[in-house]
């Protein structure tokens, strides 16, 4: 009898299972969505307004907000997009149908296991929610501790809303093999939703819950801001026939998408492949071939000017010039393996979409202008972006020559250790304030279609220069010794996520000296940063992380060249 735990399909989902861990996407969606949650239990309007956090109604609130508003479509094409286009870029495809796999356990293996990641990724949403009901928190409302309003209303909001969105990019991308077909329709995705929601808007309630497919609708229409707390509070949260009915027409959708997918795949054999003819020419004889006696010789006539190369020049390869040249030939080489992760793409939008909602969306009272309001929430949205960036991506470029068993050949290389580390350090540091940069221009643009004028240019330069620049390098360097004293990615991925949660944790408990608050967490405000204090604060940031390359530098690996 043969082991189910050894069919194809088992092979193959488990197989993308495991190439998704070795990604870097599924962890910064994962510190993404985690972080998310702390900032919605912590800093939402539920300790203002007195709701409980576990509530049914806070609960299912933030399902449907995550759904639309954080899960992004993007996250979704980037995780299913690609699942097939992957083999056949690669060129592994004949060797993975060299083996008996049919179409049904390769398909449905590789959809299956790659929406299996993305909702392990989705899960760190509710299940940090979950797990923030033993924390404590100064004037906020807990419920006893609950355990089925937040998986039921994950499962009904959030998985079922991304699995129609998951069966059309893996049915785009695996018809088309191409990625660019999915990564436009996931961009056309808010258009389409906004035009098709302002088309309906004068039909029954009922109407917009069935046609939703993202379930944002799904929620009772309820009117939280004129209702009692306490009403809140014990509100029983149900769905309708039309919820019902509607996550229904999803399934079925996804269903048939999926068998659209296999009745159309086709692989196309080797040896059915039409051989193309080469005609080779072969040289002419040279005009003359002389042979000299006394001296053995043939001599060959000479090459056309045309066919001579210059040799370029060679120069020295010691001393800081050459150094310096070497540094940026890394630099470049760095550039373009992180051009090649294809999470950068969702990188851009999301770094907008956050710069997006840092400028409030009515006028409300502010303590010096709109752009030091706007500029401070952009601030701190991009360092919290930028950490769980940073981590991942510099554990992937730290480890990357290991895992592809270059290492030996990148190590032969005559450059010394402070061009291996510096060149992966800056390449990371530049695309971070690349992302800053998004974000602030995004944040400026938004401010001026809103009508909060006039537009403080200087607040956001100073903003970001004493308190955006300094945490990007520090969290750099920490994280490159990090890599190098640790020598294991995944390790370094639980020690940077641990002490960062638990730093943040005690910040928020009124622990943020100065002395291990590098980023200055709650400890700055705008009229203060150009002072002797503040500055003071950012110079021991950066000496901190010049101790952090020089540590690591001493500890590298590799012997010094």
């Amino acid at each position: 009898m043969r082991n189910p735990l050894h069919t194809p399909f088992t092979a193959v989902f488990t197989n993308e299972v495991l190439l998704n861990a070795k990604r870097v996407a599924p962890y910064v969606l994962m510190v993404l969505f985690a972080s998310n949650a702390v900032l919605w239990w912590g800093w939402g309007p539920a300790v203002e307004r007195g709701w409980a956090t576990n509530s049914e109604f806070y609960i299912r609130r933030n399902m449907a907000a995550f759904s639309i508003i954080l899960g992004l479509p993007i996250f979704t094409a980037v995780i299913m997009g690609d699942a097939i286009i992957r083999d056949f870029r690669l060129g592994v495809d004949p060797l993975i149908f060299s083996k008996p796999v049919g179409r049904a356990a390769y398909v449905l293996g590789k959809f299956f296991g790659n929406f299996f990641v993305l909702v392990c990724c989705q899960s760190a949403f509710a299940i940090t929610l979950f797990l923030l009901q033993w924390v404590p928190f100064s004037k906020m409302v807990v419920l006893p501790v609950r355990v089925v309003p937040y998986f039921k209303h994950f499962f009904i909001i959030v998985v079922i809303s991304h699995l129609v969105l998951a069966a059309i990019y893996f049915a785009a991308g695996t018809l088309t093999r191409n990625a660019k077909v999915v990564y436009g329709l996931a961009a056309c995705f808010y258009p389409v939703y906004i035009t098709v929601a302002y088309l309906v808007k004068d039909l029954p309630a009922s109407f917009h819950v069935f046609i939703d497919p993202i379930g944002f609708n799904l929620q009772q229409k309820i009117e939280p801001w004129s209702r009692s707390a306490d009403f809140l509070n014990h509100y029983v949260s149900n769905y309708s026939l039309a919820s019902y009915a509607n996550r229904a027409w999803v399934i079925i959708v996804s269903t048939l998408l999926l068998s659209i997918v296999y009745s159309r795949f086709r692989i196309d054999p080797a040896e059915n492949k039409t051989e193309h003819f080469t005609m080779l020419t072969l040289l002419d004889v040279p005009d003359r071939i002389t042979y000299t006696a006394l001296s053995h010789e043939l001599p060959i006539q000479a090459s056309p000017a045309r066919d001579r190369i210059t040799l370029p020049k060679v120069t020295s390869t010691r001393g800081p010039a050459a150094t310096l040249f070497k540094i940026f030939a890394a630099i470049g080489l760095e550039f373009r393996l992180l051009r090649a992760e294809r999470a950068l793409v969702v990188l851009v939008p999301l770094a907008m979409a956050l710069s997006f909602l840092s400028v409030p969306f009515s006028r409300i009272a502010v303590e010096v202008s709109y752009s030091v309001t706007s500029a401070t929430n952009t601030a701190n949205m991009m360092l919290l972006l930028m950490a769980g960036v940073i981590i991942f991506y510099m554990g992937e470029a730290m480890h990357r020559d290991r895992e592809l068993k270059i290492e030996p050949v990148v190590w032969s290389a005559p450059v010394p250790n402070s061009v291996l580390l510096l060149s992966k350090c800056v390449a990371m540091t530049l695309v971070a304030f690349a992302l800053v940069l998004v974000g602030g221009l995004t944040t400026i643009a938004t401010q001026l279609f809103r009508g909060y004028t006039p537009v403080d240019l200087s607040a956001y330069l100073i903003i970001n220069a004493i308190v955006v620049v300094p945490g990007i390098i520090f969290m750099t360097s920490f994280v490159v010794a990090l890599n190098v004293l640790l020598r294991n990615k995944y390790l370094a991925y639980v020690m940077a996520i641990g002490t960062g949660a638990g730093l943040f944790y005690l910040y928020n408990f009124g622990y943020n000296h100065w002395l291990y608050n590098p980023l200055l967490y709650r400890l700055w405000k705008y009229g203060d940063l150009t002072s002797r204090t503040i500055l003071g604060y950012r110079l021991y940031c950066l000496a901190i992380a010049a101790a952090c390359l020089v540590l690591a530098h001493l500890f590298f690996e590799r012997k010094s060249r």
